[in-house]
């Protein structure tokens, strides 16, 4: 899978996700993918400082990127 591929399904990932975020007035966008294997995102509106992002992070957006990219290691949230 070439980078641009990996960028697109990880994408694709993202708008499956953006729905619920949007629904709690949040929403997620793509910052970075390093080395094939780590996605940096930026959790934001209501997801900012929401006692549960990490656990939406690691249950919902981790799983749900390599269920698209199965060669991501880790989703990290970047925060300003």
């Amino acid at each position: 899978m070439t980078s641009e591929e990996l960028k697109m399904n990880v994408e694709k990932a993202l708008e499956e996700i953006r729905p619920f975020l949007q629904s709690d007035g949040g929403d997620i966008s793509l910052l970075s993918i390093e080395n094939d294997n780590l996605v940096k995102v930026r959790l934001e509106g209501a997801c900012v400082g929401c006692s549960v992002n990490q656990m939406t992070l690691k249950s919902g957006v981790e799983m749900t990127i390599k269920k698209y990219a199965p060669q991501i290691k880790q989703v990290i949230n970047i925060e300003d």
